[in-house]
């Protein structure tokens, strides 16, 4: 069946509207008298009040489409992948859905592309920082450190005493620069797996913020590739970081569970929520890393019933939920 178009779809609307309103004209027995008489001009007034209503609702019904269409437009976001609109009918507006769907689909594959890119290289140079900090600034700040116990040694008081002092100042800085290290190039996610890389991201976090992480790790965690690893571990110290820095959190609960052939992180935090607040480029960029390798991420407030937020203690919070949909084997 060949299907009508939008513009004769209206037409035939108003064809209909206007012919009703000419059939009652014609028959109707309804005389209009000169000057007008109040009877006739509310019939009349009446007459095109019933016909400008069924007009708006016909146009109402035949235009529906194009209202979806127009929310969706204003509302889509390309790192919440998924979202298309009914293909239902024919014609032109048929046409248009099946047009705005397919741009959907090509957009959100050309941001996972894009995304791929961007993230692989802000890795590559995260890993460039962290060797040339562990190179130069680290061996650098070794050598100052050796100096200084090498002087203090000799040195008589009080100027030992100042040398001890500056010597383990060096030290700390030392700490930090490879902490900083770690955080950039986690070595320990190649050398030992996502396990031991997020355990001792927790301990880490936990020793120089004063939270209280607990970890919960299921043994029967499936193999995964490296990729996947490597954001399911970025998502993890995104999440921390935000628990720490923005939601004034002071208990956190971690764990990595195996649902259904699936891997899910989830890190619940006890601090102020996240409310009805613009997403910042944290939360963004962990989506990014989401779509890059097909996962979902739910970033909410727990159910107050839930077993997290039992443990946890009163408060609004925040969950985070990051589901790997399929077992990504190593190569």
């Amino acid at each position: 069946m060949t299907s009508v178009s939008l513009y004769w779809r209206i037409f035939g609307l108003n064809a209909v509207v206007l012919g009703s309103a000419t059939a009652l004209l014609l028959w109707a027995p309804v005389t209009v008298s000169v000057p007008v008489l109040l009877t006739e001009a509310i019939i009349l007034v009446g007459g095109l009040g019933v016909m400008l209503v069924a007009n708006a609702a016909l146009l109402r019904i035949g235009l529906a489409p194009l209202d979806r269409v127009t929310r969706l437009m204003s509302t889509v976001d390309l790192l919440r992948p998924g979202q298309r609109l009914p293909e239902r009918g024919g014609g032109e507006v048929a046409e248009l859905v099946s047009s705005f769907n397919a741009m959907l689909e090509r957009l959100e594959g050309e941001r996972v592309a894009s995304s791929a890119r961007a993230i692989l290289a802000q890795e590559g140079e995260r890993r460039r920082i962290a060797q040339e900090l562990h190179d130069e600034v680290g061996q650098s700040m070794t050598a100052v450190l050796l100096a200084l116990k090498r002087a203090a040694d000799e040195a008589s008081e009080p100027l030992r005493g100042e040398l001890q002092q500056a010597q383990e100042i060096t030290r700390e800085s030392l700490d930090e620069v490879r902490r900083l290290v770690r955080r950039l190039r986690p070595g320990v996610l190649d050398d030992l797996g996502l396990v031991s890389a997020v355990t001792s991201l927790a301990t880490e976090f936990a020793t120089h913020t004063g939270l209280r992480v607990r970890r919960r790790f299921d043994s029967d965690l499936p193999a995964l590739d490296h990729e996947t690893e490597l954001v399911i571990y970025r998502v993890a110290q995104e999440s921390l970081t935000n628990a720490a820095r923005h939601a004034e959190a002071r208990n956190v609960e971690l764990s990595l569970r195996a649902v259904d052939g699936r891997v899910v992180l989830e890190v619940t935090d006890d601090g102020r929520g996240i409310g009805a607040a613009q997403e910042g480029a944290g939360l963004r960029g962990m989506r990014e890393r989401a779509l890059l390798i097909g996962a979902m991420l739910d970033i909410s407030s727990p159910a107050g019933n839930s077993p997290a937020r039992t443990a946890l203690g009163p408060g609004t919070g925040t969950r985070v939920r990051l589901t790997v949909p399929t077992v990504r084997k190593q190569s």
